[in-house]
């Protein structure tokens, strides 16, 4: 199973850094984030190390997600949470702080102040029908 020395996270995985552990398997291991949204926020990582989605396969991702509805419930109701986001940041752009791949768990209750809700907009005329095509042109590149 490949690790990175430098990686706060396979660190964790190997004991040397002490985290709450929640749940853990021979791949996966999830534990309370240290520096939480809300009560009960976890996060879930693959025990190998990938530092972000593109550099994992879809074979490993897919073990990984696997075990995301029975870890994100757990943590819901044990804190009473109503619901809960799953949240997978990939790239430093995007709020990914440690670059090792890792879903958050963030329970949810009604009225809350996390402030995350969705601002959706809408595309300029045209606009869609560009973005459509440049996904696909990617694709298949």
């Amino acid at each position: 199973m490949h690790s990175d020395p430098n990686c706060v996270f396979c660190k964790i995985v190997a004991g040397a850094i002490p985290a709450l552990r929640v749940f853990e398997d021979a791949d996966v291991l999830a534990f309370l984030d240290v520096g939480p949204l809300s009560e009960g926020h976890a996060l879930a990582i693959p025990k190998e190390h990938f530092p972000t989605l593109e550099d994992m396969p879809a074979d490993r991702f897919a073990l990984v997600a696997s075990r995301l509805p029975r870890i994100a419930d757990a943590v819901r109701r044990a804190v009473g949470a109503q619901g809960c986001n799953l949240l997978l940041n990939v790239g430093r752009e995007a709020g990914q702080e440690v670059p090792h791949l890792h879903w958050h768990i963030i329970p949810r209750v009604a009225g809350d102040k996390l402030g995350y809700r969705w601002n959706a907009s809408t595309y300029p005329p045209g606009r869609g029908e560009e973005v459509r095509q440049a996904v696909k042109d990617a694709l298949e590149a």
